[in-house]
């Protein structure tokens, strides 16, 4: 009487790991330019590009506005978009893209709060980020680790800041909701970040 009972759950079990094989094979997205690495300090897997750089937004690669110009979506936003807007919603962790020193935490006009990363001659913006910084001025990050969160759409009490949505709610910048602008400027100069993921 055992037997049959067991047969059928070493047949499910067997079935299920034939599913799980099947879709690892043939539904998970391979990237020919890229490759994983495990984040054991913050228990993450991380997109590397074939040029060395982590994805700063773990697990959202949704891009909502590109580098370049665009018709701004809420007042006090440019027309020439400086960085990428990645969807993401508050909360989600924010990693190092490459290892270097924090240069700057604080509120940023429209990019509201923000952590800058610096790298020889490149800096990482990270705008629109909680105010509840796990870094500070000075901290040396390596690839990979967590350095923020992205932050909420409505912020109150930020001295000076002129962003509010339409009932005259500040908001975290110049921004329509919960999202990471991801800006990249080498030798002081802006350039499209995904030209460092391709």
């Amino acid at each position: 009487m055992s037997n049959s009972f067991f047969m059928p759950a070493k047949a499910f079990v067997s079935f299920l790991i034939f599913i799980i094989i099947f879709i690892s094979l043939f539904f998970i997205p391979f990237f020919s330019e890229s490759y994983f690495e495990y984040s054991q300090s913050s228990n993450i897997i991380i997109d590397i590009s074939s040029s060395g750089y982590a994805w700063p937004s773990p697990g959202y690669t949704t891009i909502n506005s590109y580098f370049g110009y665009r018709y701004s979506p809420t007042a006090g936003a440019s027309s020439y978009h400086s960085g990428l807007d990645i969807g993401a919603p508050e909360g989600a962790q924010l990693i190092a893209t490459t290892s270097g020193e924090i240069t700057f935490t604080g509120f940023l006009g429209g990019g509201g709060y923000t952590i800058t990363l610096t790298s020889g001659n490149i800096k990482f913006t990270y705008c629109h980020v909680s105010p509840y910084y796990i870094v500070k001025k000075g901290d040396y990050v390596t690839r990979g680790q967590v350095i923020g969160y992205v932050g909420p759409k409505y912020v109150y009490g930020v001295k000076g800041n002129q962003y509010s949505d339409e009932n005259g709610r500040p908001t975290n910048g110049a921004t329509t909701g919960p999202h990471l602008h991801f800006g990249v400027r080498v030798n002081g100069d802006y350039v499209d970040p995904l030209s460092l993921f391709n």
